[in-house]
């Protein structure tokens, strides 16, 4: 093994890891500000690929507008199903949520299968990153280096909205201590639509930017989603930055899973689970964050 062949192995982990790193992003803010589990977060993901297909197939949208497109209208679509179905189980125990949005899984990805089939839909991906990138030692695909760096710049823009602005600060102080939020007199319960819209909407962008490297088929989140809680976990539930980074790290160890011990590839995100939660049952950057 050459250490060509580690480096292209850690290139894709941080590739996979931009996927589990957004979705991540947004199952943190929404369960930081709700206190809700929403397991249809896979589904958004598989909506947002299937919106960018359907967006071409029948009126030609190319991918550069779908990126833009596909995720406000899934923004939209949570901002209605907070207000309409996951508002009213707020004041219960957290299981209703975390078996409505189960439900509504198993509803969308039905839905979707009914209108579609269960084959896997092709996607192009756009002309201008069909080639490749030379990266010094090897030639990468451009398309994955454009989802590398559109993860890490997008995600980075939110952390500084988070952190810099007035509005990012109430959001972040909301999402991680909405109890202690309210003491200081500010209103929690108006940004818990927008908070849980832009989660959706972020699960809708990885949609649209895995539709031309992935196969798109109505259960490409059930599986996906599993790991991405388990990344929040072992981040930090509720915690921003340490799903972020928890992310790109998961994305990497799988990779050099995959070359060292494969036989374990992919369990090794819930080894390292469980041993964080042994270790710190909060998360590595949960009780941290939350004394912030």
């Amino acid at each position: 093994m050459t250490e060509t062949d580690v480096l292209q192995q850690c290139f894709n982990g941080l590739v996979s890891g931009s996927f589990y790193a957004l979705l991540a992003l947004g199952l943190a803010v929404i369960f930081g500000m709700l206190g809700v589990v929403n397991f249809a977060h896979g589904a958004c993901y598989m909506l947002g690929a299937f919106g960018a297909y359907v967006a071409l197939a029948r009126f030609g949208v190319p991918f550069w507008a779908a990126l833009l497109l596909v995720p406000a209208v899934l923004f939209v679509l949570g901002a209605v199903l907070e207000r309409t179905l996951i508002r009213r189980l707020a004041p219960l125990d957290p299981l209703y949520n975390f078996l409505l949005t189960f439900g509504l899984t198993l509803v969308l990805q039905d839905l979707v299968k009914r209108g579609y089939g269960v084959q896997s839909q092709p996607y192009p991906r756009p002309a201008e990153l069909t080639g490749s990138v030379h990266l010094g030692l090897f030639d990468y695909p451009a398309y994955q280096v454009f989802v590398l760096a559109a993860s890490v710049v997008l995600c980075a823009s939110v952390w500084v909205v988070l952190t810099r602005t007035r509005v990012g600060l109430v959001v972040r102080a909301a999402t991680e201590r909405p109890e202690l939020t309210g003491a200081f007199g500010i209103d929690v319960g108006r940004w818990v639509t927008p908070v849980f819209g832009f989660g959706v909407a972020l699960a809708g962008l990885a949609g649209v930017l895995a539709a031309p490297m992935r196969a798109i088929n109505p259960l490409m989140g059930a599986d996906l989603v599993i790991a991405v809680f388990a990344v929040v976990v072992i981040g930090g539930l509720g915690s921003v930055f340490g799903s972020v980074l928890a992310g790109f790290a998961i994305g990497l160890l799988q990779a050099l899973g995959n070359l060292y011990v494969p036989a374990l590839s992919q369990t090794l995100i819930f080894i390292v689970m469980a041993a964080v939660l042994l270790w710190r049952p909060a998360g590595l950057f949960g009780r941290e964050e939350a004394h912030a």
